[in-house]
């Protein structure tokens, strides 16, 4: 059993641990059970490879709060970041690390006020945290001063690459002194980065979190399979149904921001949106109220949530499928952190399933399909919240006004009578199943709620029931998938499959044909025929011909082989039999 690490255990002081533990924090990352004893016990320069999202603020904060002395009245470190959101969050996180330690902390970005910054840098500050093109500024103008920093960070350095700053991060350091220590954060490490470190540290270690560990282990992830003009209903309920919720939707357009933060607005969430056409300063306050939790709900896109690192968030919601995999796991990686259980959740259209399956795969991504909550089950949800909150109200026993009001209101009317007319009163709306939109299926199917699917494979090709569900379950990527009532004939097989995902895997297969017919299509029933299970003989394509008639032509078997390129035979052929040579 693999030994668990404790803060405790890394030489923290008690003004640090308390911090953390007033953050929640109870054990540390793999990236920080690396870092910290490497930076509290030796003079090595480190490089630290981790991905956003994995704790590398606190790797390398924490170490420079516990190593760095109170009222210096000199700049004792120096924080590189490559966008302003990013140096306020991380000095923010320094902050909320510091304990009682008294040290001053302060962000330097452009678009803030430079007299502001002017004297606060006047006043003393310990660790600056800034943008690369404010930081020159002030060295020009010699009102920061870097003869004398003990440590230099370059924090998100592959992203300092990506951006152009990688000479204004050299003026930098040539400003700095020869004897300070260096540390490296960024999720990748490319050539150009690398030479920087050559030049500039001294002796260094690589520490980087292994792939394996990069994985998001503590987010639940769930997709739903949903019509596109079900979206927004779906993510009311998701937000119904949590007692305390807290994340970030994800949208592909800078309108679809504003529209869905408006529609979520209009039915009483406190939501926002966050996108590349506001001011620095509405960011700014924008951000401000969702940390304070003001907002509970941040509609954002991905180039307007990049650097925003909040803590604590209970959901991100995949409102608009991810366009990679790597915006995925960029997305997900902002939930589930510092040992708390988070949950995504990825809205899939059927259009959308081969997407969804390649982000799977590449990813290496557990992703479950789950059940839409139904008008029922967030009713009741609605009911045990209101429950509690009752419960809040009546434990405090702060009633004001409204004790003389409930006693009136007790000596006229019965108890019962009285209480339920207030929680009619005040919740109707809310116990309305009228007031909620039925999600109806787009998909074609029988009344128990299964497709019949035809399949251009079958005993031809050395296909079986088991063969075939590998083969159709590793196409979808979807391992959970309910695949019933299979008939494999000599040229093509019958299988049932769920409504929701009948027409995802015809999305799937739409370029897959067998001579000029689709290689996996939707079976129409014969007049007469059942429409689940029973023979092939039921189902025709297109009302004309019976599939046992279709002949015993085409590319089913070339196609077949040419999923197969690139791959184990051996494996391949113990999977598959001959179906696939």
């Amino acid at each position: 059993m693999e030994k668990l690490v404790k803060f405790e255990s890394l030489g923290l002081s008690e003004s640090t641990l308390k911090a953390l533990q007033k953050k929640g924090f109870e054990e540390p990352t793999p990236i920080q059970e690396k870092v910290i004893p490497v930076f509290m016990e030796g003079e090595l320069d480190i490089i630290g490879q981790a991905q956003t999202g994995t704790g590398k603020t606190a790797a390398f904060g924490i170490p420079i709060i516990e190593k760095i002395s109170e009222k210096s009245k000199s700049v004792q470190a120096i924080i590189l970041t490559p966008t302003r959101e990013l140096a306020i969050q991380v000095s923010e996180e320094l902050n909320s690390l510091k304990g009682d330690k008294a040290l001053q902390i302060i962000p330097l970005y452009g678009g803030q006020s430079m007299g502001k910054q002017l004297r606060e840098l006047k006043s003393g500050v310990d660790i600056v945290v800034g943008t690369p093109g404010r930081v020159i500024d002030h060295i020009r103008r010699k009102s920061l001063n870097l003869d004398h920093i003990a440590y230099f960070v370059l924090d998100e350095a592959d992203e300092m690459l990506n951006m152009g700053f990688i000479e204004d991060v050299k003026e930098i350091l040539n400003a700095t002194c020869p004897e300070k220590r260096m540390l490296f954060f960024s999720a990748t490490m490319p050539k150009p980065i690398l030479g920087i470190a050559k030049k500039h540290m001294r002796e260094y270690v690589h520490l980087a979190v292994a792939k394996e560990e990069l994985a998001t282990k503590l987010t639940d992830q769930l997709y739903y399979e949903v019509r596109e003009s079900d979206k927004f209903e779906v993510l009311c309920r998701i937000i119904d149904m949590e007692d305390e919720f807290y994340g970030l939707v994800f949208c592909r357009t800078k309108n679809d921001t504003a529209q869905i933060a408006q529609k979520l607005g209009d039915r009483g969430y406190a939501a926002d949106a966050l996108n590349g056409d506001m001011t620095q300063q509405e960011r700014e306050r924008i951000l401000r109220k969702f940390r304070m939790r003001k907002l509970n709900i941040l509609v954002a896109t991905d180039v307007a949530a990049r650097g925003i690192d909040i803590m604590d968030l209970t959901h991100v919601i995949n409102y608009s499928i991810p366009q990679d995999p790597e915006s995925y796991v960029h997305r997900i990686g902002r939930t589930g952190r510092a040992g708390k259980q988070g949950t995504a959740i990825t809205f899939v259209t059927h259009k959308e399933f081969r997407r969804l399956g390649y982000i799977k795969k590449c990813s290496k991504s557990s992703i479950k399909k789950s059940q839409i909550p139904k008008i029922e089950e967030v009713i009741n949800a609605r009911k045990r919240r209101i429950k509690t909150e009752l419960e809040t109200i009546m434990d405090k026993g702060d009633y004001g006004d409204f004790f003389t009001m409930s006693e009136t209101l007790l000596a006229e009317f019965p108890q019962k009578e009285i209480l339920a007319a207030l929680l009619k009163y005040s919740f109707k709306d809310s116990f309305d199943k009228s007031n909620y939109a039925e999600l109806k299926s787009n998909f074609c199917g029988d009344e128990k709620g299964m497709a019949r699917l035809f399949v251009a494979l079958g005993k031809a090709e050395g296909i079986t029931p088991e063969r075939l569900c590998d083969f159709i379950k590793e196409e979808a990527g979807e391992e959970d998938m309910k695949i019933r009532d299979i008939e494999i004939f000599p040229r093509f097989s019958f299988i049932s499959v769920p409504l929701a995902q009948a027409k995802g895997l015809v999305e799937i297969f739409k370029n897959r044909k067998r001579g000029k017919k689709p290689f996996v299509e939707i079976a129409r029933k014969r007049n007469g025929g059942n429409s689940r299970g029973g023979s092939g003989r039921n189902y025709r394509r297109d009302g004309k011909r019976n599939y046992r008639n279709e002949g015993h032509g085409g590319n089913e078997k070339r196609d077949f082989r040419r999923r197969s390129r690139g791959k184990n035979p051996g494996k391949q052929r113990e999977k598959y039999g001959k179906a696939g040579y």
